[in-house]
């Protein structure tokens, strides 16, 4: 299937993008006070509204079911009451959310002037993500709260819930509090082509998080890079479980479970080590958990990448990968190399098995005794996320937040009088 946008395409896109510009300065001179009375605004309309909300979700999900669409997949566009309530609370938790200084003095220069940081808007950011209707929310959200407007493209099979949330609940409660209700557009280009689209307008988008299968979010950060957007890329992902020779079973019986509630998510289970000289025994204790739970292992020799991430598997999230290493810091370095490194867990009773398996990990999170189901912006920062940023570069990693989408500026002032 091509993914080159046409003319029309590209033009439904661009006009999207150029809504959301406009709309942008009434963003910012809006202010703090107004957008959070927005957020709580939107909490109470995503509670009156559930009824519609669900029907367009329902619809969506039968349409999925219909043509086929794997289990997984199925779980992460299906909206409930519990996950629409969800939903709400967070935007009332980041409407509460105290904003870090939006300046700081840095120093004073050896002739008197004043050095001043500051943190401003980016105008507009776009954000390309899988077929989540939560995630419409969450972005539209984040991005609000960091002053800026949004231009989102979900996956298609999740359009008509995403159009939803934006008209029932997203526009309303930004015009009943004064902001701009058109800061929040989304593309109406289904399939791949308003991706492609969205990623090349840096003139009026200059920054796009893109989440989604690793093979298409490292494509449009190809064509993002040459096009001169910035791209935020949440490729790939999979949790790594180490199970140390030091390893309590009653623990391993714990995280195993709870790294596998959800099979469609990136933090969930995707690899198993143990160290060697406990394969034998340990392996039994998590293989009962998983087969409890109708999930497969998949053993060595591998046909497959040792990270191969099973929740992007279609038809195919029911399987974890497992494989013996040679100790902690073996564990850690397999975990590094063969992942994306999104988030890894050390099972051990040993506190110095533990430190230098956190010592030798080099992705966004590191967990002792403890799920990776926890790198997550709202589980671990208290904050609905806009992705998890697996970049080894310098900029925001792990779980993006509103206080990562803004920009750094510098101020100088004349010496004081």
């Amino acid at each position: 299937m091509s993914t080159t946008p046409t003319a029309p395409e590209f033009a439904a896109v661009r006009a999207a993008a150029e809504r959301a510009a406009a709309a942008a300065p009434g963003v910012r001179s809006a202010g703090g006070p107004a957008i959070d009375a927005a957020l709580r605004e939107g909490a109470a309309l995503l509670r009156d509204r559930s009824g519609v909300l669900l029907a367009a979700n329902g619809a969506d999900v039968d349409a999925a079911r219909r043509g086929g669409m794997a289990a997984g997949l199925l779980d992460r566009l299906t909206l409930t009451p519990e996950r629409l309530a969800d939903m709400a609370v967070q935007l009332e938790v980041l409407a509460d959310t105290p904003e870090p200084p939006t300046e700081r003095e840095v120093r004073t220069l050896p002739t008197g002037e004043r050095v001043f940081e500051r943190r401003i808007p980016v105008g507009v950011i776009g954000a390309v993500f899988e077929a989540r209707p939560n995630v419409t929310v969450d972005v539209a959200s984040q991005v609000l709260k960091a002053r800026s407007a949004a231009v989102l493209r979900t996956g298609a099979a999740a359009l008509g819930s995403a159009t939803a949330l934006v008209e029932q609940v997203i526009a309303p409660a930004l015009e009943a509090n004064g902001v701009p209700p058109a800061a929040v557009q989304l593309v109406p280009t289904p399939g791949h082509a308003g991706a492609d689209a969205l990623v090349g307008l840096p003139d009026l988008v200059p920054l796009v998080v893109v989440r989604g299968s690793g093979e298409v979010t490292r494509r449009l950060s190809a064509l993002g890079a040459t096009a001169g957007t910035r791209i935020l890329a949440h490729a790939d992902g999979g949790g790594v479980l180490y199970l140390d020779a030091t390893a309590d079973p009653e623990q391993v019986t714990r995280l195993v479970a709870a790294s596998t509630d959800r099979l469609g998510v990136c933090n969930r289970l995707n690899l198993l080590l143990i160290d060697r000289p406990v394969y034998d025994a340990l392996l039994p204790v998590a293989e009962k958990v998983l087969s409890d739970k109708g999930i497969e292992l998949s053993r060595p020799p591998h046909e497959h990448q040792l990270g191969h991430e099973w929740a992007l598997d279609s038809g195919n999230e029911s399987h974890v990968t497992v494989q013996p290493v040679d100790g902690a810091v073996d564990a850690a370095h397999t975990a590094a190399r063969e992942t994306s490194g999104l988030a890894a867990t050390v099972c051990a009773r040993d506190e110095d098995a533990a430190t230098a398996f956190i010592d030798a990990y080099t992705g966004t999170g590191v967990f002792w005794n403890t799920t990776t189901r926890l790198l997550d912006g709202y589980k671990l920062l208290g904050l609905p996320e806009t992705g998890i940023n697996v970049d080894r570069t310098p900029g925001p990693r792990g779980p993006v937040t509103y206080p990562d989408l803004a920009l750094r500026q510098f101020v100088v002032l004349p010496p004081r009088s």
